[in-house]
């Protein structure tokens, strides 16, 4: 069993194309493209965190075509624009959970190796920021400066439009951790 992260699919929304500058000739192109990245990248066990705006303009019903077709356990951090689609029993009932906000403890031989603070808005602070803890979000479509922080843009745009592993978030975010600690970069654990 994997985790991974995604966020801002934003199936079914056509104006997302242009907004993003996404590479598909129309929404069903893109949908399936993101569907089959979903699908080639996970296997059914695997654990998958949505940080939020999984749909958009689209119906419920094909909400829930989407959410039948994707490999995986899933569990739905919200964005500004899932209301309308977790209110339906049938899309919620996909989800293992909905949240606005989980601390993800990664465990390694029975110890916290890593908590990773989920959200689909980028914080400035967030539960134990200053002893290492990392901060996952979407919402910004890759147009914010993670400058210095432990934080991390999961958007599909911004990583060829496929589910992110952990140990990838993991990879990114130590390297970066290290760079703070040596003082290259500005803003400093405390």
């Amino acid at each position: 069993m994997s985790i991974y992260f995604i966020s801002d699919t934003h199936f079914g929304h056509r104006n997302v194309l242009r907004h993003d500058d996404r590479p598909f000739s129309n929404i069903k192109e893109h949908d399936q493209t993101l569907i089959e990245n979903w699908n080639n990248t996970v296997k059914p066990s695997d654990l998958v965190y949505h940080l939020g705006d999984i749909f958009m303009g689209c119906s419920p019903g094909y909400a829930k075509e989407i959410l039948n077709s994707l490999n995986g356990q899933l569990y739905l951090i919200e964005g500004n624009h899932d209301h309308r689609y977790i209110k339906k029993q049938e899309i919620r009932e996909r989800f293992i959970w909905t949240k606005g906000i989980h601390t993800l403890d990664i465990k390694k031989d029975r110890k916290v190796a890593h908590q990773i603070v989920l959200c689909h808005y980028a914080l400035r602070t967030w539960h134990k920021k200053h002893w290492g803890s990392y901060h996952l979000y979407g919402h910004s479509h890759g147009n914010l400066d993670e400058g210095d922080y432990l934080s991390f843009d999961v958007g599909v745009n911004l990583h060829n439009y496929h589910p992110i592993s952990l140990e990838y978030v993991v990879d990114r975010l130590e390297k970066k951790k290290g760079k703070i600690q040596k003082g290259e970069n500005k803003n400093v654990i405390e």
